[in-house]
């Protein structure tokens, strides 16, 4: 074990240092410092050695530079096994430096607050990030605490071993500051980047699972989960709770700003969802969309969830249960199975761009962040829609764009009738619609049709006829759109197109 005899410090945020000075103090530790962090430590009566007494120059440019000198780099750098490092250290009057505490100029921060370019860029840290590569880079000697973070379990190790620090502590110090840093010009780079030609991504929390899809697969999850969610109750979400939450939260934000709507999500998709004047009601109406899949399902509500609701979902087993607020009372009621996994969804903005893997790289895109609205529509047909009908198309349209392709969605009285998710066909997307609608014994005469993408042939809106479909919503843009469009003249269906496709594959 090494014990720790000198110290630089220098730190942007001083919260939590005082304790570790006092007891680096009563160790008989010297300290070096520069600037705030130097008075700081002067105030609360820590004997500390300026950094310029050392190196000869005082702070420069403005405090640009501070420590970048080879009489503070050669005290960090230098190697207590190799006799030429100390023969320099000694012939240069180098002080030998074995423990770094320093805390980076918060440039992340300073870039969410749409700061200046001029002070984003101040934000910079050179002397600060150079310390820590150094101390973490030279872990055999010298000790590197690189986040403010890590203060209580440093000053634990120096309360329990009497400052003293094993190789093993220290190399686990060196790993987290070379996160922090490899983080940090991360971050640099994608705020100046203005082009795609690389992709640097840096999550520093990972969660491990327990386990993948499957059970022989390893999952984690990048994220910070705790910003967007407060867990309420239940156990730890899954790799696939995950996905589904992901889908649900996303297919909510359509609705974000309407009445109350409920949405039962299975495998990513909607099995249920309605809009209606009481969140009960659209409750009820969603899951009688398919009372069998919501079976284990997700819910999501865009509203708070009272009593009444509570208690009607406190009926059905499901994993998950996501809401803006809850009512004291119904909190009480859906925490009464202790598995059942109660999210309160924060206000709290998704990233524009999606990743996935591909082959031996990365896909990237920008995320489908167009919702079709009444605006943007198209009719081709004779026959217009009528208001409800507009309003079911629009609402089965947002539904169609959150479903695997190929898709079609059906609905009626701004209620989820069915779906067919995932086909290869779309003529088979619509009849597995169409038997699922039958099947919970559904009124198809009325109701509309969403697809995902264009008719190449009428065959879709023939059958869709045939069942008492009235209107039709699709993006428009083969070259065959008038086959489609001359069959719905011909049988009296109206038909709007939006211009817009919305594959989910």
């Amino acid at each position: 074990m090494l014990k720790i005899k000198s110290a630089l410090i220098s730190v942007f945020d001083k919260n939590g240092l005082e304790p570790i000075a006092k007891k680096l103090h009563e160790l008989g530790v010297e300290i070096y410092s520069t600037g705030g962090t130097e008075d700081f430590l002067k105030k609360i009566g820590i004997p500390v050695i300026k950094v310029e007494d050392i190196t000869g120059y005082p702070s420069i440019l403005g405090g640009r530079v501070k420590t970048l000198h080879p009489k503070v780099f050669g005290g960090i750098l230098n190697r207590n096994e190799k006799s030429s490092d100390i023969k320099d250290i000694e012939n240069f009057d180098i002080p030998n430096i074995d423990l770094v505490i320093v805390d980076l100029y918060p440039f992340e921060k300073t870039v969410l607050s749409g700061d200046s370019e001029e002070n984003i860029i101040e934000k910079i840290d050179i002397g600060g990030i150079s310390l820590i590569r150094a101390a973490a880079k030279n872990f055999k000697d010298v000790l590197c605490i690189s986040s403010k973070d890590d203060y209580t379990e440093f000053l634990n190790i120096l309360n329990d071993h009497n400052g003293k620090t094993e190789l093993i502590t220290r190399r686990n110090f060196a790993i987290k500051a070379f996160n922090i840093s490899s983080h940090y010009d991360t971050s640099i780079f994608n705020y100046f980047n203005n082009d795609n030609t690389s992709l640097k991504l840096s999550l520093k929390k990972g969660k491990e699972l327990r386990y993948g899809e499957n059970p022989h697969q390893n999952g984690i999850f990048y994220g910070d989960f705790e910003k967007m969610f407060n867990q309420l109750n239940g156990k730890e979400l899954s790799y696939n709770n995950l996905l589904d939450v992901d889908a649900a939260v996303n297919l909510i934000l359509e609705f974000n700003n309407e009445i109350p709507t409920f949405a039962i999500l299975k495998h990513n998709n909607a099995c249920g969802l309605a809009s209606r004047n009481s969140l009960f009601q659209a409750y009820k109406d969603a899951l009688a969309g398919d009372p069998i899949s919501a079976f284990g399902g997700v819910l999501i509500s865009n509203k708070k969830i009272d009593l009444q609701t509570a208690e009607e979902i406190n009926k059905l087993f499901c994993e998950v249960v996501i809401a803006p607020s809850y009512e004291e009372s119904s909190l009480g009621i859906l925490k009464s199975k202790k598995n059942r996994i109660i999210l309160l969804l924060n206000d709290y903005s998704l990233s524009n761009h999606q990743l996935r893997t591909c082959l031996n790289g990365v896909l990237k895109q920008d995320k489908d962040n167009i919702t079709d609205t009444k605006s943007n529509l198209t009719n081709c047909t004779v026959k217009s829609p009528s208001e409800s009908e507009l309003n079911d198309l629009i609402f089965a349209s947002k539904i169609c764009k959150h479903t695997k392709s190929n898709t079609i969605v059906l609905a009626k009285n701004l209620q989820l009738i069915s779906s067919g998710t995932g086909q290869t066909s779309r003529i088979d997307a619509l009849k597995q619609a169409i038997e699922k609608a039958e099947n919970f014994k559904f009124d198809l005469n009325g109701s509309v049709m969403a697809s995902d993408a264009f008719f190449p042939f009428p065959d879709c809106v023939e059958i869709a006829h045939k069942s008492g479909i009235k209107s039709v919503i699709q993006p428009g843009g083969s070259i065959k759109d008038n086959l489609s469009i001359d069959y719905c003249n011909e049988n009296n269906i109206s038909m709007v197109l939006t211009g817009i496709r919305h594959f989910k594959h």
